[in-house]
């Protein structure tokens, strides 16, 4: 049974926060970890994303709207972030080969899973995002034993 933990924020720095507390503590997990980030345009998937991935000291985050995926690399992390939005055909992420990203040390953060159902792994931690005006909840499902790990370490 996935375990379900229910988030409200009041503003942007509040997400940030939030990704950041994520970010450093899927760190120290030492393994693969996918993340599923769901909710409507403009919900704040990119921007939690953004906030997990400068966690890392990266600087410059490019949306991967166009281009499918941006890689961070950095000394023994390796961050994926996914956009499926303009997927055709679930089939262009064999093509960049994603399956070749579930090693330890790889974290997959992946915007609109659903759209690339059958070729997207499964996910750790399901993150969905909804809200208005500054305000976010979160409603985070940890459907594996590595996203209960995970979600235990940031409640």
């Amino acid at each position: 049974m996935a375990i379900i933990l229910n988030v409200l924020l009041h503003s942007e720095a509040e997400v940030a926060k939030f990704a950041q507390t994520l970010a450093h503590h899927a760190k120290n997990l030492n393994r693969c970890i996918v993340i599923y980030l769901e909710g409507e345009l403009g919900a704040g998937k990119t921007t939690i994303a953004r906030n997990f991935i400068q966690t890392f000291g990266f600087k410059r985050i490019k949306s991967p709207t166009y281009s499918l995926v941006e890689s961070y690399h950095h000394h023994n992390i390796n961050i994926h972030h996914f956009d499926c939005y303009r997927l055709s055909d679930p089939q262009e992420l064999e093509y960049i080969g994603i399956r070749e990203y579930l090693q330890d040390n790889y974290i997959q953060l992946i915007e609109w899973a659903e759209l690339g159902k059958g070729v997207v792994p499964d996910a750790d931690l399901i993150i969905n995002i909804s809200g208005e005006n500054h305000t976010r909840t979160l409603t985070i499902s940890a459907p594996s034993t590595t996203g209960k790990m995970l979600l235990q370490l940031i409640i």
